[in-house]
């Protein structure tokens, strides 16, 4: 079993507009909700994949209830009881396709409901394999939480990180199994320009030794690199019928866990990303036979590669 931990999970809400006016009254012609947050999304894409995963992330009770019925049973969650109401995130789609975001901050969590957080963790990953936060931090919440996540894991059951800035820096130095950034995020996490497959290499080489085992990175149309204390491995998939790529770094790293989190989970990793790109949902269709065979793993990272992404 995976356990995902959404310390600010969302209820995405998409508007499709004609066009933005700024300034003037904006009609949608169609509205969607989902029940979001990138741990319920890896979440949801492992058991949509057949695999055991449980969402754990704070709600108010009136929020679960809404949460529940956009779910639908798919994705099985253990709410921790707050006292704020889950933020809603606004995404405005034009006829251009061009989209105009609005996240909310999210609910406060104070000293009290952030350790309830954490003792819910502990009490439902026993027996788990991985245990992975992901996504922003709430209000309140400290920028070190996912640290106080990797030490509240029960023995033995690894610890994945999906964050950036604050979050995703006070993980550096310690003992965490993997983190998964993209190549943005590790500039970032770095503080400096990666613009090579070579330099995201020796940047992951310096993570990991800082204490992290692992480093698995997202490069968009190059694929996804990952470097752990033994070596990098390097795979790609070049496909020509993408239709939607959110949620593709979220299928990316569900599948990598669900191919057994180490170089073997690579090509699963990518294939559950091509599928991703292959879906016009966020519920990624099941992963077929095509799209592992769009995987190419390279014999070794390229380093003088320029990238993309």
């Amino acid at each position: 079993m995976i356990v995902t931990v959404t310390p600010n999970p969302s209820i995405d809400r998409t508007l499709r507009i004609r066009a933005l006016v700024p300034g003037g009254l904006v009609r949608a012609h169609s509205a969607t909700a989902e029940a979001a947050g990138k741990g319920v999304n890896v979440a949801r894409v492992l058991n949509q994949q057949g695999q055991d995963a449980t969402a754990v992330l704070p709600l108010s009770k009136e929020s679960e209830a809404v949460f529940a019925s956009l779910l639908r049973g798919a994705t099985p969650i253990e709410p921790v009881e707050i006292r704020g109401a889950v933020r809603v995130n606004v995404s405005l789609v034009d006829d251009e396709g061009v989209v105009t975001k609005v996240n909310e901050p999210g609910p406060i969590l104070d000293a009290g409901e952030v350790e309830a957080l954490l003792d819910r963790v502990t009490s439902v990953a026993s027996g788990a394999t991985w245990v992975v936060g992901s996504g922003s931090l709430p209000p309140g919440a400290p920028a070190d939480l996912y640290v106080r996540l990797a030490a509240a894991a029960p023995a033995g059951v690894r610890v994945a990180v999906d964050a950036d800035g604050d979050a995703l820096r006070a993980c550096l130095g310690h003992a965490l199994a993997l983190i998964k950034p993209n190549h943005q995020e590790l500039e970032s996490l770095i503080g400096r320009r990666l613009p090579t497959l070579g330099e995201v290499q020796a940047a992951c080489d310096d993570v990991i030794r800082g204490g992290i085992e692992a480093v698995l990175v997202s490069l968009g149309p190059d694929g996804a690199l990952l470097v752990d204390r033994s070596g990098a491995w390097h795979a790609e998939a070049r496909i020509d019928d993408v239709i939607n790529t959110v949620g593709a770094g979220d299928a990316l790293l569900a599948g990598f866990l669900a191919g057994g989190g180490g170089p073997d989970g690579l090509v699963a990793a990518v294939a559950w990303s091509v599928a991703a790109c292959r879906s016009p949902g966020t519920a990624v269709r099941p992963v077929r036979p095509m799209d592992f065979e769009a995987v190419v793993v390279q014999p070794e990272p390229v380093s003088a590669r320029a990238l993309a992404a």
